[in-house]
Order: C-alpha cells, then sequence, then structure tokens
C-alpha cells in the first residue's frame, strides 16, 4: 500500500491508458458500420469480450448461488442494452457527444446518492451542458434518433451501476466475464439479424477481435489494476475524463470537428462529473463503471 501510494503516476497512468484503449478501440469499430452496421459491430464486440473473459477469468470455478446469478444477469444485460443502443447512436452523432450524453446516466446516479446543497451547481453545470448538445428548438445540428439512443444508453449505464453493486461482492472477473455473456445474448442475435453471414468474414471477425481487445479487455483490466491503487475519488476524477478524451480522439481519427459550443457543452459535463466525484459523501460505496 505504502509502495502504491507514493508511486500514484501508474495507477493514474493505467486509468489514462484505459479511457484512451477504449476510445481508440471504439473508434476502430466505427470504421466496421459500413461492413456490418452498429448492431454487427456490437454483436462483434460484446461477443469476442464475452468470450477473451471466460477463458482468461474461467468464472466456473467459483461458486453462484441463484441470488447472485440473478443480479449478474441483471447486470449483464443491461450492459449488453447499453452496448447496443449506444453503437446506435454513434451512427448519426459525433463520438464525443455521445460519450457526453451517456455520462449524465452515472452523473445522476451519483448526484442522487449524494443531494447536498453543492450538488445543484453539478447539476446545473451538467443541464446546461446537455441543453447545448441536445437539438432543441431552433438547433438542429445533432440527429434527434441518435441522440435519444444516446440518451437510452445514459438511462442504461445508470441501471448498470445499481445492479453492478448488487453482484458488487463477487470477484470482478467473475461477474464481468458472467455479465458479458448475458450482455452478449441480447447483443448478438441483433448483430446476426442485421448483418447475417457478413459476420463469418475473417476479416471482419479478426476486425471484431480487436476491437473486443482494444475497447473492452484491456480498458478493464487497467481499471481493475488502478481501483487496487488509487483512491476512489482519484479514479471518479480521471474517468470524468472520457468525454474529452473522446472527442479529441474522434476529431482526430474520424475527423469528427466539434464547433465550439459543443466543446463548451462537453466541458461543462466533464466538470459536473469531476465537481460531484470530489463532492460525493466518502461513505459511498466503491463501484467499478465499465463505460461503452
Amino acid at each position: 500500500m505504502t509502495q502504491s501510494r507514493s508511486h500514484p503516476f501508474l495507477p493514474a497512468a493505467a486509468v489514462l491508458g484505459s479511457i484512451t484503449s477504449l476510445c481508440i478501440g471504439t473508434s476502430f469499430a466505427k470504421k466496421l458500420f459500413p461492413l456490418v452496421g452498429a448492431e454487427g459491430t456490437s454483436a462483434l464486440r460484446v461477443g469476442f469480450s464475452a468470450l477473451v473473459l471466460l477463458l482468461f477469468w474461467r468464472p466456473w470455478r467459483w461458486p453462484l448461488s441463484r441470488r447472485d446469478a440473478g443480479a449478474v444477469v441483471r447486470y449483464g444485460l443491461t450492459l449488453g442494452v447499453m452496448n447496443l443502443l449506444f453503437y446506435m447512436a454513434l451512427r448519426t452523432i459525433p463520438f464525443g457527444i455521445a460519450v457526453a450524453i451517456e455520462f449524465s446516466g452515472p452523473l445522476a446516479v451519483a448526484m442522487y446518492a449524494s443531494r447536498r446543497p453543492i450538488d445543484f451547481l453539478w447539476l446545473a453545470l451538467a443541464i446546461t451542458g446537455l441543453a447545448m448538445l441536445l437539438p432543441l428548438a431552433h438547433d438542429a445540428t445533432l440527429d434527434s434518433t441518435g441522440v435519444m439512443f444516446a440518451i437510452g444508453a445514459a438511462v442504461c449505464w445508470a441501471l448498470y451501476i445499481l445492479f453492478g453493486k448488487q453482484a458488487g461482492h463477487l470477484h470482478a472477473g467473475h461477474s464481468v466475464s458472467l455479465g458479458l455473456v448475458a450482455a452478449s445474448l441480447v447483443v448478438v442475435p441483433f448483430g446476426v439479424a442485421h448483418a447475417g453471414a457478413a459476420l463469418l468474414d475473417w476479416k471482419i471477425l479478426a476486425a471484431g477481435l480487436g476491437v473486443a481487445v482494444v475497447s473492452s479487455a484491456i480498458p478493464m483490466s487497467l481499471e481493475m489494476m488502478a481501483l487496487k491503487r488509487l483512491p476512489s475519488e482519484t479514479f471518479g476524477i480521471l474517468v470524468s475524463l472520457e468525454p474529452a478524451v473522446a472527442s479529441l480522439l474522434g476529431m482526430f481519427l474520424l475527423g469528427e470537428l466539434l464547433h465550439g459550443m459543443q466543446w463548451l457543452a462537453i466541458g461543462c459535463i466533464v466538470m459536473a462529473s469531476i465537481g460531484s466525484t470530489i463532492t460525493a459523501k466518502r461513505v459511498m460505496p466503491r463501484a467499478v463503471e465499465a463505460a461503452g
């Protein structure tokens, strides 16, 4: 413990590496949309992630009660719907904006758990950021269908956190690997129905495996390592940078250029998330939040 406290750079770098890997993998996944669609890409990502983590963690080694199995299934099904909705959102709105909107889910959970006067400031920042992003009234710069998919993903992320806490006493490798199996039961049928035989092309399969490793296996492993060595507040602050990182990588890797108002909106949501993390009640339990 002393060593990890004296060298905080490594776990912090692990969190930033996790975010970067997730965003790079998702940016690469978006390039598969013209070949197998958002549904097919999501199926490849979730399906291969489940397979990789099953082989790595071998969850059958641990006993699982019926109550815990129910919690894992709820957690996994929500994770699957969240991933599918998020990828559907990416079809028509920029990556960074989709992440910013999706972040309203965990932010709402954090604010509801605390509900102190200072949280009204973070709530106002978050609402301001979302209002600047959403296609309301005269502003039609964002596709409304894509925005609705992103909002749906945000709701699922909030439920994912709540269901994940119900299985929080299980080993992370146990719950995550089984949860991804449940998630694949939701996502893979949609992908097969949409893309069909295209999913069997070896080049597509190889690309899907790469997406799964870079956007799921590597980020989850780095996050698990960092959570053991970082205070939950520090971890939350670093994770709050994800919308900004996604926006930057979306610009460089996908050519998604955002205008000034959109950058300001994302900044408001990032600051709301950081502020909520800093002022959250310290009695709140830790939770691993694997984003889509």
